[in-house]
């Protein structure tokens, strides 16, 4: 059994902070790794990307949106609740070494799992270009953090409603245009989102990691839903990931594939709220 020891609600409630204790996990996660999570003893396994730990205290950090039933449920808890089951570090590390100026792209809920990667590239000795949007400022998550351990950071809103009005390709492209020391882009959120940073990054010829970890599902390979064409040849986030070479992912495959799921994402919902 695993202790909340905080809870934060953050972006209108519909995207909730745990910080679990985990010792042993927290000992031995990296970036970009993930865990398996089940909240009592008939509930589903769920895979949730680490957005944070503390070694020394023995905690770990993930952040989570309500889109289906399991996670209406984990909003239910409370600090001082247990949950039954979590288990880790699961999937391959981010590669941080140091490379030099990298910007690191985050959106949506994405920016909780990039949290954890742009500490690691800080800590490797990069210069740290952060980019992080939400749809509006009510959306916006670790602005704070984010600022803290990044060396410059931008913020964009659909919206307009804080910071830079637009996309986050809208400062990406700027910084391409006016700097050439540019050594990797990373990003991490919606996969429409990856896709469109990576037709921008083609243009320039940096190379271009995204995490693929929105689309997993059982967390171990076994049900293949988050089989992703790299080069023509399938591999699994889970497993094989999270992290791949954005110009070798097939998005248009991911994308269609992506949807089949939506409506009993949203009717799972709708039965956990009767």
């Amino acid at each position: 059994m695993f202790q909340i020891v905080r809870k934060q609600e953050m972006a209108k409630g519909t995207i909730i902070r745990f910080d679990i204790n985990a010792p042993k996990i927290a000992k031995k996660i990296k970036a970009g790794q993930f865990v398996i999570l089940r909240v009592n003893e008939t509930g589903e396994r769920i895979p949730l990307t680490v957005a944070d730990k503390d070694e020394f205290a023995g905690i770990i950090t993930i952040i989570f949106q309500v889109v289906g039933k399991t996670t209406a449920l984990m909003r239910s808890l409370n600090e001082g609740d247990l949950i039954k089951d979590v288990v880790g570090p699961l999937g391959k590390p981010a590669h941080t070494d140091k490379i030099g100026t990298v910007i690191m792209v985050g959106g949506g809920t994405g920016v909780a799992i990039l949290h954890h990667v742009v500490k690691a590239y800080k800590e490797a000795g990069n210069y740290v270009i952060s980019i992080i949007g939400a749809r509006d400022k009510e959306m916006l998550i670790l602005e704070n953090e984010m600022s803290q351990i990044s060396d410059e950071l931008v913020v964009t809103t659909d919206d307009g409603s804080y910071g830079q009005r637009g996309f986050v390709t809208d400062p990406l492209k700027k910084y391409l245009d006016e700097r050439k020391d540019i050594k990797q882009v990373y990003a991490i959120g919606p996969i429409i989102m990856m896709q469109n940073i990576v037709k921008l990054t083609k243009k320039y010829e940096i190379p271009t990691m995204v995490s693929l970890n929105p689309i997993m599902i059982d967390g171990t390979g076994m049900c293949g839903g988050c089989r992703v064409k790299i080069d023509d040849t399938t591999r699994f986030c889970c497993v094989d990931g999270p992290d791949f070479d954005g110009f070798k992912v097939d998005f248009d495959e991911l994308l269609n594939r992506n949807s089949l799921y939506i409506k009993e994402e949203k009717d799972s919902l709708l039965f956990s709220i009767k």
